[in-house]
């Protein structure tokens, strides 16, 4: 039986956090139904503003708006714990991270980047939990130091998300493939981390990246893990909030579909191949302006393409215009499953792998 683990006075019962997936991939819909299986389920916040245009024009205020009507609909369908994922790449970073605070989001998770002032943002009466997104020990201890001096303040976990993750990477292309950068390697480096600041406050390490079976999870915990992050493996599920047609391509997928792209970002990520990222190849998809201004590093005049509309439009079913990120096992989907069945199964596996394991004795 999986254990729980606490973040700061929260029991997380089951220990699986839903990866944040934009854009309009985890909302909700996802978000809640991992929650109400007792596991942390995620909103994120990318390209909302896209989704919701209430006013014509004002991307960045319909990206405010649009968070605080997700928090709201998750709400009314679960009362579990709910986590808003934000980019810190977004050039809306600050408005997600105090409209989150202000709703009363019970955790922010942040990555793509190294959120070095997210306590800044607290108040006195914030319930928001912190919960950085790194790639390294390195990263975790720059971050755990920053807060410590500048805030006087930890990390309430952290998540370690190794090079087998779908969608952005922190990881130069050559460290990808490299065992030293693997998920088996950082998990205990990490840990190691965490636990210098353990006689402070208990810091509960999360393993992120190509994760999608029970044994995989207690093969993680065994190295430490308190819990685990799964982002593919909640796509095809009738709860996803993204079409039809983008869960099917996790279905229809072979592992040789899954490939290193470079993003506007910044930085690589992991995706499907399809017909529009050979457009992208071809030079076909420049954008010839910029609406939303949403990443901080992004310049359009030179980009390939824009990434948020490729997001966007393959959410909605728009492959032609758009690509679908993906973990490394995200191939091994076979059909739409409900997400309770997806952690019952998880389960039944975690169970068969705890019972093959050799008993030990005096």
């Amino acid at each position: 039986m999986m254990k729980s683990f606490f973040i700061g006075d929260r029991e997380i019962r089951l220990p699986i956090v839903q990866g944040g997936m934009g854009v309009g991939i985890s909302l909700s819909g996802l978000a809640s139904a991992v929650a109400n299986e007792g596991g942390i389920g995620v909103i994120s916040c990318a390209g909302l503003g896209m989704l919701y245009r209430q006013d014509s024009g004002n991307y960045l205020k319909n990206c405010i708006e649009g968070l605080k009507e997700e928090l709201r609909k998750t709400r009314e369908k679960t009362k579990g714990i709910i986590g808003v994922n934000i980019m810190v790449a977004l050039s809306n970073f600050a408005d997600m991270v105090r409209t989150s605070i202000a709703e009363k989001a019970d955790i922010i998770f942040a990555g793509a980047g190294l959120p070095l002032d997210l306590p800044s943002y607290l108040n006195a009466n914030s319930k928001t939990f912190l919960i950085p997104i790194v790639s390294s020990a390195r990263a975790a201890k720059i971050v755990s130091e920053r807060w410590l001096t500048k805030y006087g303040y930890f990390p309430d976990a952290i998540v370690v998300e190794g090079p087998k993750a779908g969608g952005h990477l922190g990881f130069k292309e050559e460290q990808i493939e490299n065992e030293n950068y693997s998920l088996e390697h950082l998990i205990p480096e990490v840990v190691a981390v965490a636990e210098k600041y353990s006689g402070r406050k208990l810091i509960p390490v999360i393993a992120a990246g190509g994760i999608s079976t029970g044994e995989d999870i207690q093969r993680f915990l065994e190295l430490g893990a308190a819990g685990v992050q799964m982002g593919s493996i909640f796509v095809p599920t009738e709860e996803c909030d993204a079409s039809p047609v983008f869960k099917q391509v996790y279905i229809d997928s072979s592992q040789e579909d899954t490939m290193i792209i470079q993003s506007p970002v910044g930085l690589p990520g992991r995706a499907f191949n399809g017909e529009f990222i050979r457009s992208v190849n071809k030079g076909n998809e420049k954008p010839n302006g910029c609406p939303y201004r949403c990443i901080k590093t992004c310049d359009y005049a030179k980009s390939p393409y824009c990434i948020m509309k490729a997001l966007y439009n393959a959410a909605k079913g728009n492959l032609k215009k758009g690509y679908v990120f993906a973990g490394a096992n995200a191939y091994l989907a076979d059909k739409i499953r409900s997400v309770k069945e997806v952690i019952d199964k998880l389960k039944n596996e975690f169970e068969m792998t705890q019972k093959k394991q050799p008993a030990t004795g005096s």
